[in-house]
């Protein structure tokens, strides 16, 4: 499907990081008093013009891995990539993983079909020269290959400078956030409605260290210790995502300027849930972890062409549907080697005057703490450590109450279905390895 006229749409998708559930005013957000903070006005209002989903769920509770899920489509742990974190730079005893260039991806599918494709931004699936994101096919790359990059100093945890322009590296003044907001600017200034295009916008915000418009000192101050666990503070997490979201309010007007906005979907979201700072009320669990505060993270889309705004949608969805959604749109078809894992959301979404059912199982699984998960509705299973629970998410979003002795029957078919989707896929290498960033006295400990 296409637009109204049958002209096929633009996508900027725009991914931030470590995005915690109820870190937009939209969401949640609230101050250290308790009080709403109007952390984020350009995305209030890009909800309100399109559709906020209470249940977008990413496909991992860290970050690599729900970046493989979008950009193949696919379950990320179908490739060997998926199954670590961080993904390394090749140092002296590292494994070295990230996306194999042979891989089809959204851009490759996208750009092989006449579209343009950039990623601004955070790329994360592997380094160069075995990867990167001209060889996964975007046509222009503007960001940083590491999980992290220092907001002024553009390096990455090791000290080594991570800012580039395609292949080549670059060296610019300014606040990282701010330069990327700029790049999309400059990339939608260049586009006209004869050929569609696709800009992946994927922030460093609010991801550690946490540094504002105004804590260059402080950048200086820490050096290669971008981890920050000495600093920070909840005011300063706020000021970073007010910095994206004025940068995102920046790309939305360029594209009212080009005459783009109709026939955009724009899809705004994060990678995992939130971490040291963020906001998950009601949900507890963070990143790393598969209660809801680890996997279920803010979306929001607009489409004005297709879509009504100002709805609020409770659909659940994995990342990788809005890969198999922004592809259906196009009329472009999978790679038949490599079929889709994702579902397009295009005939539910389309339904008037709300959603369409939506009937199908999402899943997770997780070395850390050997955590497993099925989502089937409202019925959500969870294994921890070899303890098995079973959560009402409608009436229990908190996931406090365990249902497994008075629901066994739902627990046993959950159990089943995961059991069942784990064997269709390969396994976890043994020597996979998932790390922890910070440590038990950095962060509260998950209960379960």
């Amino acid at each position: 499907m296409g637009s109204a006229d049958g002209q096929r749409p633009n996508f900027v998708y725009i991914l931030a990081d470590d995005l915690g559930y109820a870190d937009l005013g939209c969401t949640g957000a609230v101050d250290a008093q308790g009080s709403p903070v109007d952390v984020s006005p350009r995305l209030d209002g890009l909800a309100r013009e399109g559709i906020r989903f209470t249940r977008g769920y990413a496909n991992s509770p860290v970050c690599s891995p729900t970046r493989l899920a979008l950009i193949t489509g696919r379950w990320q742990y179908r490739l060997r990539a998926g199954a670590e974190e961080p993904l390394t730079a090749g140092a002296s005893g590292d494994k070295i993983f990230g996306l194999p260039p042979s891989h089809p991806t959204l851009p490759s599918l996208l750009g092989g079909a006449g579209y343009r494709t950039a990623l601004v931004g955070k790329w994360h699936l592997g380094y160069p020269p075995q990867f990167g994101p001209r060889l996964s096919g975007y046509g222009e790359f503007y960001g940083f290959h590491a999980g992290g990059s220092g907001y002024f100093s553009h390096c990455d945890s090791r000290g080594k400078a991570d800012l580039w322009l395609n292949e080549e590296p670059l060296s610019e003044e300014g606040y990282l956030t701010d330069l990327l907001s700029k790049r999309a600017v400059s990339f939608i200034q260049r586009q006209t409605p004869a050929q569609p295009f696709l800009l992946s916008l994927h922030y460093s915000a609010p991801h550690w260290p946490w540094l504002s418009r105004d804590d260059e000192s402080e950048s200086r101050r820490i050096g290669r210790n971008l981890k920050h666990t000495d600093g920070g503070s909840l005011q300063t997490y706020q000021r970073m995502i007010s910095h994206m979201d004025e940068g995102i309010g920046w790309v939305l007007d360029a594209l009212d300027r080009q005459g783009l906005a109709d026939n955009t979907l724009v899809v705004f979201t994060s990678d995992n849930g939130g971490e040291r700072f963020s906001n998950n009320w009601p949900l507890t669990g963070r990143k790393m972890d598969l209660l809801e505060g680890g996997i279920r993270v803010p979306l929001i889309a607009r489409w004005p062409a297709r879509w009504a705004g100002g709805k609020v949608c409770d659909l659940p969805n994995q990342t990788m549907d809005w890969t198999a959604t922004m592809l259906d749109a196009a009329r472009v078809p999978p790679h038949s080697g490599f079929p889709l894992d994702g579902v397009s959301l295009l005939p539910a979404l389309s339904a008037s005057p709300s959603p369409a059912p939506f009937n199908r199982d999402l899943f997770w699984r997780m070395k850390h703490r050997e955590q497993a998960a099925t989502v089937r509705g409202k019925w959500k299973y969870l294994r921890v450590d070899g303890h098995e629970y079973l959560f009402d998410l409608e009436a229990d979003p908190a996931e406090r109450a365990n249902m497994a002795s008075r629901e066994p029957g739902y627990l046993a078919d959950l159990r089943h279905a995961w059991n069942v989707w784990n064997e269709a896929i390969p396994p976890i290498p043994d020597d996979a390895g998932v790390s922890l960033v910070f440590g038990p006295g950095d962060l509260p400990v998950a209960t379960f």
